[in-house]
Parts: structure tokens; C-alpha cells; sequence
């Protein structure tokens, strides 16, 4: 049984046929829906409120071994930052214990000494810090949260005199675009590109194989309509509920997580069209090889979503994985996109950063969707 769907030219009449035809199913079946706007939501909750790279609210033991005002004057400063809660301890031997059974990540001592040492040149003062390394990531943001404490206290109390010893550099911190070291300034970009990874493959990891399951595939086949009508049939619908996912997630993101937007919208309104037909294209591609519905899905999510977790700068610095994973990224559609997410969110058009990335993720969208229409079938074999 042969078909037309070797043609390239499209017929606006059937196209808009089949586009209706598309529509009636996504609306018989609301899980498409379901996937396009509310998973996005549950996403953005989820890992939006559940998942933080700050180590907020830690507490810590006080030991404190002297009655000196300057020892309770920084405890104070202590209990003043968001990041710490002291719990003075009675000596110790207390405060190991707490940090051996993960009461308190790290245990402060001011020696009997202190007062003494602050008093005679807050250079020679010093405490000591000891920090539960379990989790290394919050170990030295812990360790990072003290010592900054510490060194504005000392400057607060003017124990450290710039003119007391020569200084040949003097060094000031600025942090750009996220002024507030907040790790949802930062992740929450990326966790839209995530969402869009996942709801993009997954939604047409399902549309051809649901067809060859069903049978439906052989009316298709006897109808005039082309390989690109087919394929636009089953893109543009899913294409539209994709970016209605986006756009839910942007509002979301500005609203809910009070995020700032530096960029254009019109910017990202392009960018999210690209990387829609790379997803797209992914759980097309997987729908019309593998022709089963569950078989398209697993591929389209290990493919699409894992990767993108993992490997796409959303949590780990992709420069900070060994050469090998490195070049494995440079495949990943995911990467691109959180690049251009966080540049828009946090910096604004910065078309050095922009425009190439939105070329390769314009290259995989056109190889992508050529290997899907070679793969789709001209007959029933």
C-alpha cells in the first residue's frame, strides 16, 4: 500500500484538516494538556521550594570558654545572619558530640584568650571553626558563611587598621547579577529548561507510535496527505502546547520566585521556539523509530531529561566535569538552552553568548526533524 508521503509541497486545505483532526485528540485526551500546563507547575513547586544550593539556617555549637564582651559581641553578630543558629554548648566535649550525631554542622570556639587577643590587634585574634565535611557542598559554604561574619565583625569594631601595616593590594568583591548569592536566582532558569526538556520530548514521544498501536496508521496511509504534512500535523499542535508550558513557566518564575528579567521577551520568545522543535523533534524521532508508545517514552526521557539534570549546568558546573563529559554536553540541546535562560533572566542580551548558542540549537532542530522525515514510513512495512 503506497502513500503520498514522499511529497514535500503542502496543501493548506488537508493540513488544516489533519490540524483539526489533532486538536479533537488532544482535547479527548487531556493528558497532553496536563503535561503541557500543569506538570510544568508541579516542576517549578517542587524543585523550585525543595531544592536549595544554600546552606541556610545551620546550626551551629558554641563553645564558649570565655565571659569576655567581645566573644558574646560576635556570637551576637552570629545570631544576626540568616545562615548560622548558635547553640551555646557547655564545653567541647558537648558540642562533638552534637556534631558526631548531625545536631549542628559545625562547632565554634572562643578560647579563654580571646578577649585578649581581640583587645591587642584583631590580626591576632582568632577563633576556631570546625566543620562536619559529610556534605562538602555545605561544609564550605559553611565555612565561607563564618569566615564572612567574621571578617565584617572585625571591620565593624575597626580592629583592623588599614594603616597599621603596609597593604600593596587592596581587594574588594562585587558579585554581578546576583547580588544576593541566591542559588534561586541561578537555578531557576535552568529549572525551566529542564521542565521544557521533559515536557517537549515527552509530549510526541507519543503521537506516531499511539498511531501504529492503534492501527490508525493505515487510514493515514491511504489518505493523500504528505510526509510534511503528517509531520506538521503532528508538530504544530504539540508546538503550541509546549510554549503554552513555557509561558506558564516564565510567569511563574517572575511572579511566585520574584525574579527579575534582564533581557528581551521577543528574545526569548525565539529561543524557546528553537529549543521546542529540538525537543519536539527528539520525542518525534523517538515516537516514529521504535512505533510503541512506552518503548518512545523511556527513549525520550533517558535522552532527553537525564542528560539534562545532569549534564546541562542546571545543578554542576559543566567546567568543572572531566574533559570527556565535557564534550559529551556539547550534544545535549539542554545546555544551550539553560546557557541562554540564565543570560536573558540574570544579564540581558548578550549576543556573544546568544547568538551561538541559538545556532546549534537551530542546527539540531533541522537535523532532527530531517532524520524523522526520512524515518517515517512510506508504507506499512
Amino acid at each position: 500500500m503506497k502513500s503520498g508521503f514522499g511529497a514535500i509541497a503542502v496543501n493548506r486545505q488537508r493540513l488544516l484538516g489533519f490540524l483539526r483532526k489533532e486538536w479533537f485528540q488532544v482535547l479527548r485526551d487531556p493528558s497532553s494538556i496536563i503535561v503541557a500546563v500543569i506538570l510544568p507547575v508541579i516542576m517549578l513547586v517542587l524543585f523550585g521550594f525543595g531544592v536549595s544550593l544554600d546552606a541556610r539556617q545551620q546550626r551551629v555549637a558554641v563553645v564558649m570558654e570565655t565571659s569576655a564582651p567581645e566573644a558574646r559581641d560576635f556570637l551576637a553578630a552570629l545570631r544576626a545572619t540568616p545562615y548560622v543558629v548558635p547553640q551555646v554548648a557547655a564545653n567541647r566535649t558537648e558540642a562533638a558530640a552534637a556534631l558526631r550525631s548531625g545536631v549542628v554542622k559545625a562547632i565554634i570556639v572562643f578560647a579563654d584568650d580571646f578577649g585578649a587577643r581581640v583587645n591587642g590587634g584583631g590580626a591576632n585574634a582568632a577563633i576556631q571553626v570546625i566543620v562536619d565535611g559529610t556534605d562538602s557542598n555545605t561544609a564550605r559554604l559553611l565555612e565561607g558563611y563564618i569566615q564572612g561574619v567574621w571578617a565584617v565583625w572585625l571591620v565593624g569594631r575597626e580592629h583592623v587598621d588599614p594603616g597599621s601595616t603596609p597593604t600593596p593590594v587592596n581587594v574588594q568583591f562585587q558579585v554581578w547579577f546576583n547580588a544576593a548569592l541566591d542559588s534561586h536566582v541561578s537555578m531557576v532558569p535552568g529549572l525551566i529548561a529542564l521542565i521544557m526538556t521533559t515536557i517537549g520530548a515527552f509530549l510526541t514521544a507519543l503521537v506516531i507510535a499511539r498511531e501504529w498501536e492503534r492501527g490508525t496508521m493505515e487510514a493515514l496511509l491511504t489518505t493523500p496527505l504528505t510526509r510534511t504534512e503528517l509531520l506538521l500535523g503532528k508538530l504544530i499542535p504539540y508546538f503550541m502546547l509546549g510554549m503554552a508550558g513555557m509561558a506558564v513557566s516564565t510567569i511563574f518564575a517572575l511572579t511566585v520566585f520574584g525574579l527579575t528579567f534582564a533581557g528581551s521577551y521577543l528574545l526569548l520568545l525565539l529561543s524557546s521556539s528553537v529549543f521546542m522543535l529540538v525537543v519536539l523533534g527528539i520525542g518525534l524521532m523517538a515516537s516514529t523509530l521504535t512505533r510503541n508508545q512506552f518503548t518512545a517514552s523511556i527513549v525520550a526521557l533517558t535522552s532527553s531529561m537525564l542528560p539534562a539534570f545532569l549534564l546541562s549546568g542546571f545543578i554542576f558546573d559543566i567546567r568543572s566535569m572531566v574533559p570527556a563529559v565535557r564534550w559529551v554536553t556539547t550534544v545535549l540541546p539542554a545546555r544551550y538552552f539553560v546557557d541562554i535562560l540564565k543570560t536573558l533572566f540574570l544579564v540581558g542580551n548578550v549576543w556573544s553568548v546568544i547568538l551561538p548558542d541559538l545556532a546549534v540549537l537551530a542546527l539540531m532542530a533541522a537535523v532532527l526533524l530531517t532524520i524523522t522525515a526520512v524515518a517515517t514510513k512510506r508504507n506499512l512495512e
